[in-house]
């Protein structure tokens, strides 16, 4: 399963790079996140940087550990997680264009056990309320960054 959204920041490639890896401050910036616990700082994302995210999703409580496995600042960088079975991984990229700075993202959903190969055919009915999601976290930023 892949799922791609974007959208465009009316600001600086700076700002929008520095809001979106801003660990510390993203519980109260984006309201699908219920907490977050840093398990290896620092709280603003390097290479190594893991976190215990708690959030819900499809009206379930659902916390996941996750890790910043790549970064490139200003440019781009990769989330992953493991989870029932199935390698999450998310990418950001960052571009600067005519109406501000594109942000597109980028999750897919790996399975590795055999439940979850079995069960994979079960993410098309996820897809769009997973994209939905994503939207609205990426547009929780956005409003964010573009209101400050």
């Amino acid at each position: 399963m892949k799922i791609e959204a974007q959208t465009t920041v009316n600001s600086t490639l700076d700002k929008v790079f520095n809001v979106f890896t801003d660990l510390e401050r993203a519980e109260e910036r984006i309201d699908g996140i219920n907490k977050i616990e840093i398990l290896n700082p620092p709280a603003i994302m390097q290479v190594g940087t893991k976190w215990r995210e708690t959030r819900v999703m499809f009206g379930k409580e659902a916390t996941e550990d996750m890790w910043v496995s790549q970064l490139n600042k200003n440019k781009n960088y990769v989330v992953e997680a493991e989870s029932h079975g199935t390698h999450y991984r998310s990418e950001y990229t960052f571009k600067e264009v005519d109406d501000g700075i594109l942000v597109n993202m980028t999750f897919e959903g790996i399975p590795l056990s055999v439940m979850s190969k079995l069960m994979s055919f079960m993410f098309i009915f996820f897809a769009k309320s997973t994209k939905k999601l994503l939207e609205k976290d990426m547009n929780d930023l956005k409003n964010f960054i573009e209101k400050a």
